[in-house]
């Protein structure tokens, strides 16, 4: 049975609603890096979503080619994730969409060395005849932080964070968010396929990176 992320890791990726305070191991992504407004048609967002999928299911089927890599085992291909901030804002400005700045992220098994994902880049650009330059291997060590399941469109996400905010107020600790490319920020798993599901049952889990008051 193939692995999953979903399921293997469900305190992380299967949240409950009301906020709780977790502390994320290092895990390693495929990314692309951007910025601007995700909405855009045809704009950078989308087109680094396709590079992402691509690169990852090219990953994934490499079992049924030639090419073999070291510790391989077979996997579900995790949910989009994706790290956002505004440079020059404090906290997050859901109205400003052109403002922000994204890493977009797909995590990937442990052995995805960089090597073997400039393999599935150059494979994937082949198949796809897409770009695929943007895409690297990024790890991340989110470590403390606040997270809860956010039911419906993304704009009502900041009832959420409310409820995520009273929680560490609560608990004695503040935000820990960056305006910076450089530091922590605030991070969305998306749950469900936005194409195809009712924005009212859209799935997306909010986590943001905290620390002690003082």
């Amino acid at each position: 049975m193939a692995f999953d992320f979903k399921k293997e890791y469900k305190e992380f990726y299967l949240p409950k609603q009301k906020p709780t305070i977790v502390r994320v191991p290092p895990a390693t992504f495929v990314a692309v890096r951007g910025q601007g407004d995700p909405n855009e048609e045809g704009g950078a967002y989308k087109q680094a979503i396709g590079v992402l999928y691509a690169v990852a299911y090219t990953v994934k089927m490499s079992k049924m080619g030639d090419h073999r890599m070291d510790g391989y085992f077979d996997f579900v291909v995790p949910p989009l994730e994706g790290f956002w901030w505004q440079p020059g804002t404090d906290g997050f400005d859901y109205r400003n969409k052109a403002a922000f700045h994204w890493v977009s992220v797909i995590r990937m098994p442990a052995f995805v060395t960089a090597d073997e994902l400039e393999w599935a880049k150059a494979e994937a650009a082949r198949k796809k005849s897409i770009d695929t330059a943007s895409a690297e291997l990024l790890t991340v060590n989110e470590g403390l932080c606040v997270q809860a399941m956010h039911l419906g469109p993304y704009d009502d996400e900041p009832a959420t964070v409310a409820l995520m905010d009273e929680l560490i107020a609560a608990e004695g600790y503040v935000n820990d968010m960056s305006d910076t490319e450089v530091g922590r920020h605030h991070h969305e798993i998306y749950l469900s396929d936005a194409r195809r599901v009712d924005p009212a049952k859209w799935k997306t889990v909010v986590r943001h990176p905290i620390k002690p008051a003082r």
